[in-house]
């Protein structure tokens, strides 16, 4: 394209923005230009007011001409609330101007605690601005969002008033009756029924609703000094293997750079194409992917209400909704697409490109079914959020079903071992390794602390000589496509949301009965995998599984971290060193699986075994005709397997 001016801002694009980017043929010649020659928007701030500047359409608009639409809810998809870019950079302002009025400045983080509604959107935009965006999960239990909101140093809150979530107000209460937040600013309903309820929260916290709090604020510039690219924009929290909770740090640059390099895509080039965009604004997929990288090329996203994919009357009008608001590609987890391979296609598809799987392994049988019934493409992407979002990324046009995606440009990956000594090797393209990734997106690490200059950051041992271990298993084949083949890290992926395997253990172990515990993630055809877990009884005690399910059940911080089975074991596997071994709890959940689905009349054995790191299934066939049976069980799901036959 050529010279576009935008004189409200000064911001100028042009053709360094938009190389061509249609295969990984493509990388060499975008990476042959320097990063810094490209000219990006410095922080997310000035790619907002650049989008705002590119589309122009004025601060009214109706639902036809908005840039962002968001649903109330499912039910009321026709009824959305529409804004144009220029309307969220005036709502943007005023929020950072109200924050900004309650003491916020550039190194204080701001608690985001609601599911996604109208005005979460210009919130965490605003807070970006001001200071800090520090988004979580509000069906987190209370003392862990605790623990998040003491860790960030947070003292102003943005929390749904009990209309829209009532969990996450209860957590408000806790974290204002425990002294933690000076100030708490409360988002309603996109499209509210009936007026505000009175709000009040125990301890001395100020409670307004956001709507009053920026009504007097200026629309037209922020009164604070704007962030710089080095900046921290936010602190996603993220899983991890010590049962405390980890807070990635995230810059201006981080964030903008990866979202840039995902709106590279030559399939995402069509301006008035939008995005359907039904993440949770806690996970960094919906943040980088459908609000920061639609911005670049004016594009709009539709937004789902706070439920998301959720919400099950979704499920009953998204192929209309993809054609009403012209949906030219959409993101979402294994588990969604799954369950939209059987949903009738009542409506015309055709605007609707390609769709983006992630966050968790997609198993083949779920890739052919949503394709076959919809005709659309299903890319696999690979990120997480250490490396900010956005590392791999599959095309159209050179399709790679199983592989995870290229490398994004500006961005590397090896794989390598470790040598006994702790140093790393490269191995061949084509062999098994940990997956490296190094770039400008890698973030800059974890919260450790505060000091009078904000944030304490250590990366804690993942990023050596700037390459993040992502603790993942892959190979990487001769062109350069990724294929994972395990995972070196313990996290449990479930439907794409990250559990740490010690908040299922600390629970088992709460039990009087319970002398040692051990949690895993076990395949399943839906969400990819599930948490179990096995136990080891105290001398003399006695509980049995299901007894143990219900126990965790009611004592682990969050419902998705609740073990779908307790197995009573005798003992636990250790390592040669005498660490935990989590690799056979992998195989003996993987049999148990496959045991409850195979038919028994089909196999005469079903095991589990590691390989090379790897877990592999190993089913024995009773005979020819069952292998072919026992594949369609094992295409349901994302494991690696081998099938023999009987002699």
């Amino acid at each position: 394209m050529g010279p576009v001016s935008a004189p409200a801002t000064g911001l100028r694009v042009d053709e360094r923005w938009w190389p061509a980017h249609g295969s990984p043929a493509d990388v060499p010649a975008i990476e042959a230009v320097p990063l810094a020659e490209r000219g990006l928007p410095a922080t997310t701030y000035e790619l907002l007011r650049h989008a705002a500047a590119l589309r122009d359409a004025g601060t009214d608009v109706g639902a036809d001409r908005a840039d962002l639409l968001v649903l109330p809810d499912a039910a009321r998809w026709e009824e959305p609330e529409g804004i144009s870019y220029a309307g969220l950079l005036a709502d943007v302002h005023r929020v950072a101007n109200a924050l900004h009025r309650r003491g916020v400045r550039r190194t204080d983080a701001v608690t985001l605690l609601s599911p996604n509604c109208a005005e979460l959107v210009p919130a965490l935009l605003g807070a970006q601005l001001a200071g800090i965006a520090a988004p979580v999960n509000g069906g987190l239990a209370a003392d862990h969002v605790a623990r998040l909101v003491e860790r960030s140093g947070s003292r102003v809150a943005v929390v749904a008033s009990p209309e829209l979530g009532p969990d996450p107000w209860a957590t408000a209460g806790r974290l204002a009756a425990d002294g933690l937040l000076d100030h708490v600013l409360v988002v309603r309903p996109t499209r509210p029924e009936g007026p505000a309820p009175e709000l009040s929260l125990p301890g001395g916290a100020t409670v307004t609703l956001l709507a009053a709090a920026t009504a007097g604020e200026p629309a037209d510039r922020f009164v604070g000094t704007p962030p710089a690219a080095g900046d921290l924009a936010s602190l996603f929290h993220t899983g991890g293997t010590t049962g405390l909770p980890k807070l990635a740090a995230h810059t201006h640059a981080n964030e903008v750079i990866d979202a840039w390099t995902v709106a590279l895509d030559d399939d995402l080039a069509d301006p008035a194409a939008r995005v359907f965009a039904a993440l949770p604004l806690f996970h960094v997929n919906a943040l980088v992917v459908t609000l920061l990288a639609p911005m670049f090329r004016g594009q709009g996203a539709v937004w789902a209400g706070p439920l998301g994919y959720r919400d099950l009357d979704l499920y009953g009008c998204i192929w209309r909704l993809v054609e009403r608001y012209d949906v030219g590609t959409m993101s979402a987890v294994p588990t969604v697409y799954a369950v939209l391979s059987q949903v009738p296609v009542d409506a015309d598809l055709s605007r609707l490109r390609f769709a983006v799987v992630g966050a968790a392994v997609l198993p083949p049988a779920v890739r052919q079914a949503f394709e076959e019934h919809t005709g659309v493409p299903l890319l696999e992407g690979y990120g997480l959020t250490e490396d900010t979002c956005a590392s791999l990324r599959s095309y159209t046009a050179v399709p790679r079903p199983g592989s995870v995606g290229h490398r994004l440009p500006y961005q590397r990956v090896r794989t390598v071992r470790t040598r006994d000594d702790g140093s790393r090797v490269d191995v061949a393209a084509g062999e098994q390794g940990t997956l490296l990734v190094a770039g400008p997106t890698v973030f800059p690490g974890y919260v450790v602390g505060r000091d009078a200059d904000g944030p304490v950051l250590d990366h804690l041992g993942t990023v050596d000589d700037g390459w993040l271990d992502t603790g993942d298993l892959a190979r990487i084949d001769a062109e350069g496509f990724v294929h994972l083949t395990g995972r070196a890290k313990d996290v449990i992926i479930r439907g794409g949301h990250n559990i740490d395997p010690v908040v299922v253990e600390d629970a088992l172990l709460a039990h009087p009965g319970v002398a040692g515990a051990g949690a895993v993630g076990a395949p399943d055809e839906h969400a990819g995998e599930v948490p179990v877990a096995f136990v080891v009884l105290a001398p003399g005690a006695e509980a049995t599984g299901t007894e143990l399910v219900t126990w965790a059940a009611d004592h682990v911080a969050e419902r998705a971290a609740a073990p779908r089975r307790v197995t009573v074991v005798p003992d636990l596997p250790l390592t040669d060193v005498g660490k935990p071994s989590k690799l056979p709890l992998r195989a003996w959940a993987t049999a148990a699986v496959l045991r409850d689905l195979l038919p028994a009349a089909d196999v005469v054995a079903v095991d589990a075994v590691v390989e090379d790191g790897t877990v592999v299934a190993v089913v024995t066939a009773a005979d020819p005709a069952a292998v072919v049976r026992v594949h369609a069980v094992l295409e349901r799901l994302p494991v690696v397997a081998r099938v023999e036959v009987a002699p």
